[in-house]
């Protein structure tokens, strides 16, 4: 059977992993009811399990079809960035909930809380020691992203395998130092309203860091290999949008919750 086509178009192969990624969110749910409710984590650990099995293997047929097999065309790339732009989007809409229902609470506090913002008994965190250095961290981060790019686009390997590792090791030392001002806390998630905002919004936001993280460190290592060039490396682009919309949310996050909701 012959394997040409006339047309720019990918039409996929049929894949295990849609279902198979499926069982996994099943099982991670399934996971979570049980360690609620008896305190186990068996399930919920082979949950994660099954899911990073499934991301490993589709993300590598991913990557087989677009750098080995050609099938990611121009056509298919700008199908991938409004894919891409949508689902930035949807994430937009996704934390404008979380302030949405910060500034509900904050600018007209009910007298269940006092009616005073911060609630009477929370000691929030100074916004300029921790959360500065979060911030400085993650605009470097957006510069060495950008710094990436442009070598890439030039055809310089050194520099931009220089720019993704930086980057990579700066999503890093924000997670660690995110988790440090979650143990430090004075207060938790079930601290009135003040704690639920805080933590949903901060917590959200550094699940979507790590994210960014781990999906750079996908490009560093796809760099590393050759598997890019100047006019095709879309995987790498569509990482460095996702990290700018981190480093985005983050100043909002920092400008309206550490600082002025302080």
């Amino acid at each position: 059977m012959s394997t040409h086509k006339n047309h720019p178009f990918h039409l996929v192969d049929v894949s295990p992993w849609p279902l198979l990624g499926a069982f996994g969110a099943l099982t991670i749910m399934m996971g979570l009811i049980k360690w609620f409710h008896v305190y186990e984590i068996n399930l919920l650990l082979t949950g994660f399990l099954i899911t990073i099995m499934v991301m490993y293997q589709w993300w590598r047929d991913i990557i087989r079809e677009a750098t080995f097999q050609g099938l990611h065309t121009m056509k298919v790339t700008l199908g991938l960035r409004w894919g891409m732009i949508l689902f930035i989007t949807s994430e937009v809409f996704f934390f404008i909930s979380f302030f949405w229902g910060f500034f509900h609470n904050s600018l007209a506090p009910s007298i269940e809380i006092g009616m005073k913002w911060p609630p009477s008994g929370i000691i929030p965190f100074n916004p300029i020691e921790i959360p500065l250095l979060n911030t400085l961290i993650l605009l470097t981060s957006g510069l060495t992203v950008t710094w990436a790019h442009h070598s890439l686009i030039e055809n310089n390997f050194k520099q931009a395998l220089q720019g993704l590792l930086l980057t990579v090791i700066l999503g890093i030392y924000f997670s660690i130092l995110q988790a440090y001002e979650y143990i430090e806390a004075s207060f938790t998630i079930t601290d009135a309203v003040y704690g639920s905002s805080f933590f949903m919004a901060t917590g959200f936001h550094g699940i979507h860091v790590i994210i960014g993280t781990t999906f750079l460190l996908i490009c560093l290592i796809r760099h590393y290999k050759n598997q890019f060039s100047p006019i095709h490396h879309f995987g790498f682009e569509a990482a460095a949008w996702y990290w700018h919309f981190v480093d985005v949310v983050w100043l909002f996050l920092y400008i309206s919750i550490y600082w002025w909701g302080s």
